[in-house]
């Protein structure tokens, strides 16, 4: 059924309006709503478990060889090790900003109980939702790594780095990163682009230097003062005592999905050793290279596909929906409304006023008309010789 010339408008109007909002939808999409998605979810909570990698050393001190018996102390070879860390989100945590909650354990797991139980750390920092980076207040973190009777004992310590998660969008170039055992952050450099399992990640490398433990925290295991027997230390007397400080070192490689800066897997090639000067190692207490399980690399890789796919949803194919949508609805209003501003007279029944059909005259009149609006001239019919009025001649026959 034809659409009369009013409604035609109507709809060209409303599809015209139509098509413009849907396009500016598609502008601001991403530019809006995608930086209210791009943002660490409050939810996270995330659990990685790394093992030490099979045919390369792990060794670990046995601390009770260190306070009994005679001989040396001795230092463990082959030990399985695992680390798992737990981390959460806890207040004080808002739109742009949330605190993460890592709890952290290093075991050796072939020795059952507390015995095999080698660090436990609580670390909690809050930091940006957007770049991964700690906030500006100070304290912006603590760490725990003694407990007493009422729990676990934190300190206040200032952060100055990333340190579980990279900003959404990574790129290719140096970021600070925070270690905790030392308590300061070193540069993570940039070393390729690669991939995990078909998903495309930035391989970061970070160096911790060799750093006394004693300066961090002076816990009474991170310097010690033995027999030089204990100690192995064959250039003085064996009773003579030697004190030891405790040293760290770490080189930390980190591989990232730069969308959402998920870190899909991560290595530690750790080392801890006492010695009388950073220079010298002389007794090893840890060195191990331990890295993400295949487990934790397919849960990390899922999580993050979770946020790439949100992210794709409203930043390239919601525009893209939109912008289609708003085109055709944009051309169609206009051509409605050209169309039906344009059509001839003719073609709609309605509106056009029919020519009427002439009307004679009637008989008893000289002339016959068309309808006065069609100006036609008059008609003149002859003059004839019918009913002519007569004249009577009085006729005297008879003359004077």
């Amino acid at each position: 059924m034809a659409l009369s010339a009013g409604t035609r408008r109507t709809v060209a109007c409303v599809l015209v309006g139509l098509g413009a909002a849907l396009l500016v939808a598609a502008l601001m999409i991403p530019t809006y709503t995608v930086s209210k998605v791009a943002k660490t979810p409050l939810d996270l909570e995330i659990t990685t478990i790394a093992e030490n990698q099979k045919g390369e050393d792990s060794l670990v001190l046995d601390s009770k060889s260190l306070t009994t018996g005679d001989g040396p102390a001795v230092v463990n070879k082959d030990v399985p090790l695992v680390s798992q860390r737990f981390v959460t989100v806890e207040e004080p945590s808002d739109a742009n900003e949330m605190t993460l909650q890592a709890g952290q354990t290093l075991r050796r797991t072939d020795v059952q109980g507390d015995t095999g139980l080698l660090t436990a750390t609580i670390d909690r920092v809050t930091i940006s939702r957007t770049d991964g980076m700690p906030v500006d207040t100070e304290p912006n973190g603590s760490i725990a790594v003694t407990v007493n009777k009422d729990g676990s004992v934190m300190e206040p310590v200032q952060h100055t780095g990333l340190g579980y998660r990279f900003p959404i969008g990574t790129e290719k170039k140096t970021y600070p990163y925070f270690d905790i055992n030392v308590r300061k952050s070193f540069d993570a450099n940039f070393i390729e682009e690669t991939e995990i399992n078909n998903t495309k990640v930035y391989h970061f490398q970070m160096t911790a230097p060799v750093t006394s433990t004693w300066d961090v925290v002076q816990a009474p295991a991170n310097r010690l003062t033995l027999p030089a027997s204990k100690w192995g230390v064959t250039d003085v007397p064996a009773d003579t005592p030697v004190t030891m400080t405790r040293y760290y070192t770490n080189v930390r490689d980190l591989w990232v999905e730069p969308q959402t800066g998920t870190v899909i897997k991560g290595g530690e090639s750790i080392h801890l050793f006492y010695a009388r000067s950073a220079d010298k190692p002389e007794v090893t207490a840890l060195k191990s290279h331990i890295v993400f399980d295949e487990a934790t690399v397919e849960s990390q890789i899922a999580i993050a596909k979770e946020n790439t796919d949100k992210l794709s949803l409203f930043g390239r194919i919601v525009p893209i929906v939109f912008g289609i949508l708003g085109v055709i609805a944009l051309l169609a209003g206009l051509f409605l409304g050209l169309r039906g501003g344009t059509a001839p007279a003719h073609a709609s029944p309605r509106g056009t006023r029919p020519t009427p059909a002439p009307t004679a005259a009637p008989d008893d009149t000289p002339t016959s008309r068309w309808n006065a609006d069609d100006d036609a001239p008059t008609t003149q019919f002859p003059r004839g010789d019918y009913d002519a009025p007569t004249e009577q001649i009085d006729i005297d026959k008879k003359r004077p």
